[in-house]
């Protein structure tokens, strides 16, 4: 599938954080492209990078962060070399914007929701007074909340979490990005709000035609609505694919982990897999692949050489020595063994119906 130009490509980027004189690493190199309208899932642990590689589209690394190498080509511009926040002011917001984890932190708790709204809407619409109010309540009620002119008046505690999302989205949508970052949106959220605030940022895409990406440790939160999803791990992407490929032909031993690792995949009267030991010191140089002091079924290559990308189909790269020709053959876990099984039943299955179709068409 020939998706075109990609909108925005970060290459090889690495971002360096200076802790009271030591240096850490958070991102190691890392690249993606992501394409207009698509739905892209930046997955992995707490930890692993997410938040700090998309946090760098839009200048908002923290003081001790930078930039050390790597482009990130925006609308033919490498925004990677944007130093000043009058620079970043060009993209932030009016081009990329972000929905954070815990929208308490995001609102002030000293002001109406609808002013909150109402100033972002002057600042990148360039709207005013009344044209201003008015856009901030048709924005609450596009997202969702009943009574919208009543509650532009109240603040942020007058809302509960999942309201108090649909806001801080609200805000997002004023500005009329052309790409929506969503950073962990509903960690905080129970199951069946979750579902709803996704849905919202679905539909909003589908009307507003934008680009999104999510930000999660969650698999399974983005399993029925992402395109294609990128694994991270120690703030380098290890696997990248259609949501298909990932989920039901993972190759990283670390997204065999991450899958292993969702509830619904447990057995009943078992314990629940968890990944064991814990991720490398990013203070300290890496040697090998990250993740092999915490892969059961690493090679001893794993530990002394970091294994370049492989290419599994036209749209699926896994950095992983396992893929390399010359290695053994390493059966994944039970788990994702099932998901496979299932995944080609479930094809099987939609294959019988179309043949069944077609015979029953050709005999009419």
């Amino acid at each position: 599938m020939n998706r075109g130009n990609p909108i925005l490509s970060a290459g090889n980027l690495v971002v360096k954080f200076d802790l009271r004189g030591r240096i850490l690493t958070a991102i190691r190199g890392a690249s993606l492209d992501l394409y207009e309208g698509e739905t892209l899932a930046i997955v992995g642990e707490s930890g692993s990078g997410k938040s700090v590689f998309t946090k760098s589209f839009i200048g908002m690394l923290d003081t001790n962060g930078w930039i050390d190498s790597g482009s990130i080509i925006f609308e033919g511009e490498d925004i990677a070399k944007y130093h000043t926040e009058e620079q970043w002011l060009r993209v932030r917001g009016k081009k990329i914007s972000m929905v954070f984890q815990d929208p308490m932190t995001a609102l002030s708790p000293l002001r109406s929701v609808g002013k909150q709204i109402e100033e972002t809407v002057v600042l990148h619409q360039g709207l005013s007074g009344k044209h201003a109010e008015y856009a901030a309540i048709e924005l609450l009620e596009r997202v969702g909340i009943s009574d919208p002119a009543a509650r532009y008046r109240q603040y942020p505690h007058e809302f509960s979490g999942g309201m108090r999302q649909r806001v801080v989205i609200a805000i997002a949508m004023a500005c009329k990005p052309r790409i929506l970052i969503c950073d962990e949106p509903t960690t905080a959220l129970d199951v069946t709000i979750q579902a709803q605030i996704l849905g919202l940022i679905k539909a909003l895409q589908r009307d507003f035609n934008f680009t999104t990406i999510y930000i999660t440790h969650d698999l399974g939160v983005v399993a029925d609505v992402a395109d294609r999803v990128t694994v991270m791990y120690a703030g380098t992407i290890v696997e990248r694919g259609t949501a298909e490929e990932v989920f039901y032909d993972p190759r990283h031993p670390y997204t065999w982990a991450l899958l292993s690792s969702l509830p619904q995949l447990g057995v009943k009267g078992r314990p629940l897999y968890s990944i064991s030991g814990t991720p490398p010191n990013l203070f300290n140089d890496i040697v090998g692949d990250a993740f092999a002091p915490r892969n059961p079924r690493a090679l001893t290559i794993d530990f002394v050489e970091r294994p370049p990308e492989f290419k599994v189909s036209e749209t699926h790269f896994a950095s992983t020595w396992l893929l390399d020709p010359r290695a053994p053959r390493v059966e994944p876990p039970a788990a994702i063994r099932s998901l496979r099984e299932k995944y080609a039943s479930s094809l099987a299955g939609h294959g019988t119906s179309r043949d069944a179709e077609k015979s029953k068409g050709s005999e009419s």
